[in-house]
């Protein structure tokens, strides 16, 4: 089960809070906080819908960038077994551990 909804490349994390009984969420993957919720939903997917366009909008007249920027680097933190594993594989295909992991992720993503 996935608890995101997707709207022009935008992504949306929902969660439901149970005493208020609302749905409520943000979009993720940008600069700026954008919230939204619904009461069901249907009104739920409205107001991402919503939040989205009036985003992309304020982006636009701002003349920014909607998608945070992704630089091609990140830190990844995994236990130390994995890691040295990881490494040996590379070490015995030839590659570094970098193209190790390049290739798993294209891997992943298909």
């Amino acid at each position: 089960m996935r608890d995101t909804l997707t709207y022009k490349d935008l992504i949306g994390s929902v969660h439901f809070d149970a005493e208020d009984r609302v749905f409520h969420g943000k979009v993720e993957g940008i600069n700026d906080l954008v919230t939204f919720e619904g009461r069901g939903v249907d009104e739920l997917i409205d107001a991402f819908h919503e939040a989205v366009d009036d985003y992309i909008e304020l982006c636009r007249e701002a003349g920014k960038e909607p998608l945070q920027s992704c630089r091609g680097s990140f830190n990844v933190r995994i236990n130390p077994d994995m890691h040295r594993k990881a490494l040996q594989k590379a070490l015995a295909d030839g590659i570094s551990l970098n193209r190790f992991v390049q290739r798993a992720i294209a891997k992943e993503l298909g």
